[in-house]
């Protein structure tokens, strides 16, 4: 069972998490969700599309313009206060791997912290346990935040997932972030070459086999650019196929930029599967 706010998820029940930056220079939108009333229309149209997660970021992941602690909060935490304020059932979630910020955001109401760098700042998990919030507990091969990955290499690229994962949602339990509200996280991209990236994906099982809940955070990143060839608003499809392939194999929280389509490839593959049933079911009975 997954614990995130007030909501409980079971092992067969894919959970979406839309994204929500509030940056002038996301590599996606370019900044269409930096100012307030465009990010909360945004949370509004992912609510109503299926997500039952929002996750609000206050720095670009790649590099560029130095972003403050101090400026990271002013953009996510009033702006955490006013979603816990309109959207009451809502889980919030936010993007950051700096301790100071994650206890502000949890004052102002944040029920997960989303930890991609990987514990480069062990406060982090200290401050989810004293709040009692989740954690997403990520690899990212040992990468400083908002660096890219140059000539990384790997003996087996999920040997050292599991191996850095799994120790990050340990210790995060041993420091008393509970259990059922602790994810681990591939890391996709972060610390890895297109490659890492492909192996992570189709060896995802290994990670759900440990009993943990498996995020993804898939949405149109340079993996599957690479892959395809396609520059970053042509990767719907590709992402899409990922996310088909990656529920397949158990992932259960899926961090994405559309959640419309993403919610239509989440319950086809759980009606394959057998987790669901059909929407409406005619044919052959009239």
């Amino acid at each position: 069972m997954l614990r995130l706010g007030k909501r409980e998820f079971g092992p067969h029940e894919p959970v979406i998490m839309a994204i929500v930056n509030r940056t002038p220079d996301s590599f996606y939108d370019q900044g269409a969700t930096f100012r307030d009333e465009p990010a909360l229309t945004r949370v509004e149209r992912a609510v109503a599309e299926g997500a039952a997660i929002v996750d609000i970021g206050g720095v670009k992941a790649g590099p560029g313009e130095e972003v403050s602690a101090e400026e990271e909060a002013r953009r996510t935490v009033g702006f955490v206060a006013e979603v816990r304020r309109r959207f009451p059932d809502v889980i919030i979630s936010v993007d950051t791997w700096r301790a100071e910020v994650g206890e502000a955001v949890c004052e102002a109401g944040a029920d997960l912290l989303n930890d991609a760098w990987g514990g480069v700042d062990p406060g982090l998990a200290e401050v989810a346990a004293r709040y009692g919030v989740g954690l997403v507990c990520t690899h990212a091969g040992g990468a400083q935040p908002r660096t890219r990955p140059h000539r990384v290499t790997y003996d087996d690229v999920m040997a050292d997932i599991l191996n850095v994962t799994l120790g990050l949602a340990e210790r995060a339990v041993s420091l008393g972030v509970p259990r059922e509200s602790v994810l681990i996280d591939p890391g996709h991209d972060f610390g890895k070459n297109t490659r890492h990236s492909l192996e992570a994906t189709r060896r995802l099982d290994e990670m759900v086999a440990t009993g943990w809940p498996v995020l993804v955070s898939l949405s149109n990143k340079d993996f599957v650019g690479e892959s395809l060839d396609r520059p970053v608003k042509e990767r719907l499809i590709g992402t899409l196929a990922t996310t088909a392939v990656s529920a397949w194999l158990g992932a259960q929280v899926y961090r994405v930029h559309e959640v419309a389509e993403t919610r239509q490839v989440l319950d086809m593959v759980t009606a394959i599967a057998g987790h669901r049933t059909p929407t409406v079911a005619r044919r052959g009975l009239a």
